[in-house]
């Protein structure tokens, strides 16, 4: 008999604030006892909720349990910016194009959204939740100018629709004169990732799926008989169990020394009084890409996803022990209250209400982990950064493996190279740290 235990559990800091805005939910249901299942599902997010309503499309008779360590989108899935991109987005890359021809990754991208798009429909998922408005890469210099000139290049050669913004075009988007020049795409879904989650996540429910919260699995055993997970207050019994929990499947010794944990921070100000909104202008909703990926992400909502705000997202740092401290939050809200404030001059005494730590888990060599990893034993992790789409994809495939099947999106991930190994510690985490902090200060104004 094989057996997994974790050596850690997720542990977030700062609040989940894209719930937090929203209106309160029921009182979270843990798993209690013991139970019996088609399928385990371990983690509640995008990859977690997508690899159990893949399953139910495929056999609607099978019983599935998903099992999430806090409650549904207050994990990483509620931390992100909320921008699910249909386009080539290299993280590691200068302007996001990346290498070769990126057609097949941009197809799988698209059956990603349309996957959420189909849940949205069928379980009634609010759909100002699911926006699907596109989204700019800002410039704020020459320098950055020319890195959007060279991915809309890379995309004019894909055949894929782009528009270029000038400064005047910008200002009227986001009201801030920051920016001298934009690219727009249309294909990118802006998400109120908390209230599409927690959708997905009743949606499930309703059509008889488990979706058990505050039921971190500390324990996995078996074997291709069947596996048993260990909960604080119950087991549950599968045939075969789907790993949903990203970055969390090294904890159960999988990928060890092979996966790059990073946590990107953001804040949320406060519902912008009348005269905030009026001395702002712009659109009521717009969501604005670096064009440099290690720029700042911003994002401006209105009453429909949780009040009158704007998101900045910005800082990263390379945390192998998977847990951000709090001198990292109070450190990142200082430069997210700076960058704030170089673009909305006028809003610069406008309160952050929320600052938070978002996990993300990539590999030196852009590759997920979506494969059979024990006999019976499936995993849908590693988001490369893109943790909307990508994760779906994940999930997708996972869901399709455990069930025997071969499909366009279980191809791409087996036909994937292992993650690659990682320096040692601590040259690992040394050197990422420092050159994220390079990476930080060239960006400048962006």
């Amino acid at each position: 008999m094989t057996q997994f235990t974790a050596r850690r559990t997720p542990v977030h800091k700062g609040p989940a604030a894209w719930s937090a805005i929203l209106p309160g939910q029921p009182a979270p249901v843990p798993l209690a006892g013991n139970h019996s299942v088609d399928v385990a599902i371990v983690g509640g997010g995008f990859a977690g909720l997508s690899a159990a309503r893949r399953l139910r499309q495929l056999d609607p008779s099978l019983k599935v349990a998903v099992l999430e360590a806090s409650r549904l989108a207050e994990g990483a899935s509620g931390r992100n910016s909320g921008f699910m991109i249909d386009l080539p987005h290299d993280l590691t890359s200068d302007d996001y194009a990346g290498h070769g021809d990126d057609r097949g990754m941009i197809a799988l991208n698209r059956h990603a959204i349309a996957f959420a798009r189909g849940a949205v429909e069928d379980y009634g998922i609010i759909r100002d939740y699911f926006d699907p408005v596109g989204k700019v890469n800002g410039a704020a210099s020459d320098t950055a100018d020319a890195l959007n000139r060279s991915y809309a290049d890379h995309l004019t050669r894909l055949g894929e629709p782009n528009e270029r913004l000038d400064a005047q075009g910008m200002f009227d988007l986001t009201g801030s004169r920051h920016y001298v020049s934009g690219l727009y795409t249309p294909g990118t879904v802006m998400l109120q990732p908390a209230g599409f989650v927690r959708g997905f996540g009743e949606g499930l429910r309703a059509s008889g799926v488990g979706v058990w919260e505050n039921s971190a699995v500390t324990a996995i055993h078996g074997g291709a008989a069947g596996w048993t997970l260990t909960t604080p207050k119950g087991r549950i019994s599968a045939a075969k169990v789907i790993l949903a929990n990203n970055g969390h499947i090294e904890s159960f010794g999988f990928a060890a020394n092979r996966l790059m944990h990073v946590f990107l921070f953001a804040s949320m100000t406060a519902d912008l009084p009348a005269e905030a909104l009026k001395a702002l202008g712009g659109k009521a909703r717009w969501g604005v890409t670096p064009s440099d990926p290690m720029g700042t992400t911003m994002r401006r909502i209105d009453t429909a996803l949780g009040g009158n705000r704007i998101i900045t997202r910005t800082c990263a740092s390379f945390l192998p022990g998977m847990e951000a401290s709090d001198a990292a939050l109070r450190r990142t809200a200082a430069v997210h209250r700076r960058k704030f404030a170089d673009r909305f001059p006028p809003l610069a005494g406008v309160k952050q209400e929320y600052t938070w730590a978002g996990h993300l888990c990539l590999t030196r060599n852009g590759v997920s982990v979506a494969r059979e990893v024990e006999p019976g034993l499936f995993a849908a992790t590693v988001c490369n950064g893109l943790g909307t789409a990508r994760s779906t994809l994940t999930g997708i495939a996972a869901a399709e493996l455990a069930m025997g099947l071969e499909t366009d999106t279980t191809r791409h991930f087996a036909a994937e190279a292992e993650p690659a190994k990682l320096p040692p510690r601590p040259f690992s985490t040394i050197g990422a740290n420092v050159f994220l902090r390079y990476k930080e200060a060239r960006t400048g104004r962006e």
